[in-house]
């Protein structure tokens, strides 16, 4: 059982590694980067993508239904509110954005969301400045956040035989050249596309 110190070190290292993959070192934060770190070992728990209802039972809430709650509400509730629907939208997105792909509602959907809140939470909070900066930083650059989120996904799956299989599956789907890289490191041999095709 890994302790959640142990799991934030963990999230940092991978988190910085597709930092660094990404040449991104020096567009984020050092407080933004934590923030991230402690929302991924946050979300390990399922139950973070759900609301807890009066009776009890976890259901899963639309998005436009949490922004529409937390518009509504005042002080400290409207921002954490906000905080959760900018942290499910950024989580989803990064981690699910495949699988978003594939259905009714859209990674751009989660994208505009998680946007609209982190942006709605800077300006809701005055007082504490450096949150204000983190959230602002969150909603100006939701998308290489969300670019991150996926990388770190990636090499988290890729720490397991069936993980690779999926991110093989992935990359023969897309092409992508960081999925490649990632496989690469992992030992496996990869096809390279050539004029919508796989060669050696």
């Amino acid at each position: 059982m890994l302790s959640q110190e142990s799991l934030r070190e963990f999230f940092r290292a991978l988190l910085l590694a597709a930092i660094d993959n990404q040449r991104a070192r020096g567009a984020v934060e050092q407080a933004t980067e934590m923030y991230v770190v402690n929302l991924l070992s946050g979300y390990l728990g399922t139950e973070m993508l759900y609301v807890r209802e009066e009776d009890g039972t976890l259901q899963q809430k639309p998005l436009a239904f949490l922004l529409k709650e937390a518009l509504e509400e005042q002080g400290a509730h409207r921002a954490a509110l906000l905080r959760r629907l900018g942290d499910t939208s950024l989580f989803v997105s990064g981690f699910f954005g495949e699988s978003l792909n594939r259905s009714l509602i859209s990674v751009d959907y989660y994208r505009a969301m998680g946007e609209r809140a982190y942006d709605a939470l800077g300006q809701h909070i005055s007082a504490r400045a450096n949150s204000r900066t983190i959230y602002c930083e969150l909603a100006a650059k939701f998308g290489l956040f969300v670019e991150l989120l996926s990388e770190v996904s990636e090499r988290t799956l890729a720490s397991s035989n069936a993980g690779l299989v999926r991110l093989y599956e992935r990359y023969i789907r897309t092409g992508s050249e960081r999925l490649a890289s990632v496989l690469r490191v992992k030992g496996v041999p990869v096809l390279a596309p050539v004029r919508g095709r796989f060669a050696q």
